[in-house]
């Protein structure tokens, strides 16, 4: 009978443990967005013979800098909805001597969204501040 009761326990407390994975998806996860936050429009701008200001008032500050100069920066910008894939873009600006655009080189992790269906995503914009008093002011 003991055996029983034990057997019981294990099949059940095996079951329950195995589980966890599917529970997991109920489990709150927060968007997390990090890095350079780059829109499609930014990226159009950018262009072959722009100064170094000219990036900078486009696209904000680089995140990475090259570590052998400043000829090559790098907008990172990495998204992971709740529960979904990591997405990741990179930009890596290069510069010649005179600190004008040289090359534009784009580079992602494999099966990351395109950056239009990051932005489309319902993850919280860093940009957009606006908040429903603002909503019901307009109103």
């Amino acid at each position: 009978m003991q055996f029983r009761k034990f057997t019981s326990l294990a099949i059940i407390s095996s079951v329950l443990l195995s589980g966890c994975s599917v529970v997991d998806r109920w489990v709150y996860r927060p968007d997390i967005n990090q890095g350079n936050y780059v829109t499609q429009e930014a990226i159009d701008m950018l262009q072959i013979g722009q100064s170094k200001d000219q990036v900078v008032f486009i696209m904000g500050s680089p995140m990475l800098t090259s570590v052998f100069g400043d000829n090559v920066w790098y907008y990172v910008f990495r998204q992971q909805p709740q529960h979904d894939v990591v997405s990741q873009r990179t930009y890596s600006i290069y510069f010649n001597e005179m600190g004008i655009v040289s090359d534009i080189k784009v580079s992602a992790l494999d099966n990351s969204k395109s950056l239009e269906e990051m932005n489309e995503q319902g993850i919280s914009d860093p940009i957009d501040n606006k908040t429903d008093e603002d909503d019901i002011s307009t109103n």
